[in-house]
């Protein structure tokens, strides 16, 4: 039996589970923390707390509340790229990769367990770890959006990677500032607009 398969119960208030299950519960409950009160205002008691399960438990699959956070990281900083390129490989018309890709921005930001604070608004964002982690997510994004900047306009690979900073700078600024309004527009609309703005100064580099 694996260490993944092998059930664990010592000192748990939750039962016995698989150990991947029960390191799927102890990343669910600590994010939860880590969004109402941020790295620095989160206690390793109320993780523990929150997921119904003894200190001991916790800390056999975390060492410490960095390695939980830099693992909340991984995964997110993971899936964001992988949620945009499924969104861009479901078509072969570039304008709506452009737009499945950001609406893909805008899905993650509206998603009620709130992921996008831990990778866009993190408070520990000054940590060289986790800003290593973001920024090479970024670099991705980009990339994989230039892919298609390069393929709609002959673009030079340096010159479609600029516009794709740009692409995703602009997407993750706008979905998030989107979010916080009170009355916000319907997702699909501010999706739209952001798209027609992007996709119309793409035109302004026709393909030779």
């Amino acid at each position: 039996m694996t260490a993944d398969t092998a059930s664990e119960s010592t000192g748990s208030r939750g039962g016995r589970l698989p150990r991947s299950a029960r390191r799927a519960q102890l990343m669910e409950a600590a994010q939860s923390v880590f969004v109402e009160a941020g790295y620095h205002g989160a206690a390793m008691d109320e993780i523990a707390d929150r997921a119904r399960v003894s200190k001991p438990v916790l800390y056999q699959h975390f060492p410490g509340k960095l390695d939980l956070y830099l693992a909340l990281v991984d995964h997110h900083t993971a899936e964001v790229p992988a949620l945009v390129k499924a969104a861009m490989a479901s078509t072969d018309d570039n304008s709506q990769r452009i737009l499945l890709a950001i609406g893909a921005f805008f899905e993650f930001v509206e998603r009620k367990d709130a992921a996008f604070r831990l990778v866009f608004e993190s408070d520990l964002i000054n940590e060289p770890t986790v800003a290593h982690k973001v920024d090479r997510m970024s670099t991705e994004l980009a990339g994989a959006i230039a892919d298609v900047i390069a393929e709609d306009t002959g673009l030079a690979r340096d010159q479609a990677m600029l516009l794709g900073v740009a692409m995703v700078g602009m997407s993750q600024v706008v979905a998030r500032w989107w979010l916080q309004q009170p009355d916000r527009m319907p997702r699909d609309e501010a999706v739209r607009i952001v798209t027609t703005l992007g996709w119309r100064g793409l035109a302004g580099f026709p393909k030779a």
